[in-house]
């Protein structure tokens, strides 16, 4: 019998991926190599000694285009240069010299001094530009790297910052913008957002993550808890009372994740070291060998939520965490627009811009309008959306006139209270398409030819397939991307997303709806698109009790085209 003298091949190893806890510290991509030689943080203290009297110009790259990003600062888009041109271009040929700038407001809570030193910022030093996010930001653009120290010196001195507004890395802490007032709220979750941004943000414990990290906390169903890394959602424990529910897992962008119910119930003194926990496992055990799979949902989908609470509970916090029961979710969604009556017998009044596009004037004008009625702060949601607390009852109806004068709606047309559009071609360098004004455009025309319609369509609006704006959970997502116009030549346009959503009320399933094949739109064609969608749904529904979203998977694909 003839022996084989070709030696046994051993098994292959299998690639890292550039987890630290098992041992792969070698950085294997360019961010990662940027991050390992010099701490994110750090670029401060160059930006107010060198970059702020050398200009543009003066910025090393490595900084510019990285590690700014952890101050809340991105280049924007150069004007002129279109959205064919996003994917082909390198990044100094598609920027500008001027930077967007994220402001914090974890929570959503801002004071009337905060609210004139944005406003103030904004004129001075951003062309009189303000956006409000769906991540309860302020976002400015036009901004000079030479203004950037004493921007900080105003803010800091009123109690904001932009330490870690962008990056990989803790961005903003969601929380309920009626923290501390909603009469429907049993446990105000504001202290466990302080401990965190207290304690871990600017810290260089959690400066270097896999990807951006994403984080809600509210006693409220009122955060979209589903596509966070991490969310705490208020809780009734039989046995031991009110606490919070852990999730985590979630993240939209190109491979759309909905987080998973851990299981536990979390005491509110104990939500910041869970929360410290489980951005730990991601730091350690985060996959940082390709970016497109650092996000911490790839994680939690291949080990499962029970092996991601075994780790949590033997590696980093010590102890076994308290089962706990599924949260109880409102009657219907909760976006806290219009008149509404506080805990304490003051009223809090929820209005709406349109696509979250204010400015730095209109903010100082609603300063002014909300001192005039007795509050003395506002605060910001995660729709794009403002509310203006404490307000006595007798003054809610003139405030309600005061915030129209100023170009916020707090009796809104169901267009302009469901409609978001992120910043889109005007400003950012991922962007194929236009979206503000396009946004803006869509709903005056909704509510010219359509009215206000005895039904909530969500019209969520994005410049490039990246979801900041949260395509994939809208009753209709729009991604913005080159299409074949009329003419045969390539217009903006967007792909349709239809029937998404978040369980975020009682009846409702979370689920990233139809993506029918082909379906797309001109940025023309959208106004008549969206109307002829909207007409079919209110025709063919079985009554008003049947959602956009359930039409949508019973209609027939031509409705939907």
């Amino acid at each position: 019998m003839a022996v084989s003298s070709t030696p046994a091949r051993s098994p292959r190893r299998a690639r890292g991926e550039g987890q630290w806890a098992l041992g792969h510290r070698e950085p294997l991509n360019a961010n990662e190599r940027t991050k390992k030689d010099d701490d994110p943080l750090n670029v401060r203290a160059r930006i107010e000694n060198i970059y702020a009297h050398g200009g543009f110009a003066s910025i090393d790259p490595a900084d510019l285009r990285g590690r700014f990003r952890w101050w809340g600062l991105y280049t924007q888009r150069k004007a002129g240069i279109d959205g064919g041109r996003t994917a082909v271009l390198e990044p100094h040929e598609l920027e500008d010299e001027f930077f967007m700038l994220r402001v914090r407001v974890d929570g959503g809570q801002l004071s009337l001094a905060q609210l004139r030193v944005i406003a103030e910022i904004s004129t001075e030093f951003g062309r009189d530009t303000a956006d409000i996010t769906d991540r309860q930001n302020i976002q400015l653009h036009w901004i000079r790297v030479e203004d950037v120290p004493e921007i900080w010196r105003r803010l800091e001195a009123v109690g904001l910052q932009t330490t870690e507004a962008c990056g990989d890395c803790p961005r903003v802490v969601l929380g309920s913008p009626v923290a501390g007032v909603s009469a429907d709220e049993v446990l105000d979750a504001t202290p466990a957002v302080d401990a965190i941004v207290d304690r871990f943000v600017g810290s260089k414990e959690f400066s270097n993550l896999p990807r951006k990290f994403k984080s809600s906390v509210s006693w409220l169903a009122d955060m979209p808890y589903e596509i966070n890394d991490i969310s705490f959602i208020g809780v009734e424990h039989p046995d031991y009372g009110p606490g919070f529910d852990l999730w985590v897992g979630g993240g939209l962008s190109t491979n759309p994740m909905l987080a998973q119910r851990v299981g536990v119930w979390v005491p509110l003194h104990e939500v910041a070291d869970v929360w410290a926990g489980v951005v730990g496992i991601f730091r350690d055990y985060g996959y940082r060998r390709l970016r497109h799979r650092a996000r911490l949902k790839f994680l939690v989908a291949d080990w499962g939520v029970e092996k991601f609470r075994e780790v949590l509970e033997k590696e980093y916090l010590g102890r076994s965490l308290v089962d706990g029961p599924s949260p109880a979710l409102p009657d219907k969604p909760i976006d806290h627009i219009g008149v509404h009556r506080q805990r304490d017998g003051r009223y809090y009044v929820g209005a709406a811009p349109v696509v979250g596009r204010v400015s730095g004037s209109q903010l100082a004008a609603l300063a002014d309008v909300v001192e005039a009625h007795g509050s003395d702060r506002v605060s910001l949601t995660p729709y794009q959306k403002l509310l203006v607390l404490d307000v006595p009852e007798e003054r809610t109806e003139s405030l309600v006139t005061g915030l129209r004068g100023i170009g916020l709606e707090a009796r809104p047309s169901n267009w302009r209270r469901a409609t978001m559009a992120c910043t889109g071609i005007e400003y950012c360098k991922l962007a194929i398409v236009e979206t503000k004004a396009r946004g803006q455009e869509l709903v005056e025309r909704l509510e010219e030819r359509l009215g206000d319609i005895d039904a909530d369509i969500t019209i969520n609006i994005n410049g490039c397939p990246n979801a900041c704006a949260r395509t994939q959970t809208a009753d209709i997502g729009l991604k913005g991307q080159l299409v074949v116009g009329p003419d045969g030549r390539q217009v903006e346009g967007f792909q349709v997303h239809l029937g998404g959503g978040l369980g975020m009320a009682q009846g409702q399933t979370a689920g990233f709806g139809r993506k029918l094949r082909g379906l797309k739109t001109t940025a023309d064609e959208l106004p008549a698109y969206v109307e002829r969608l909207a007409r079919r749904y209110l025709d063919g529904r079985t009554g008003p009790d049947e959602a956009f979203a359930q039409w949508v998977m019973r209609a027939d694909e031509e409705a939907l085209r």
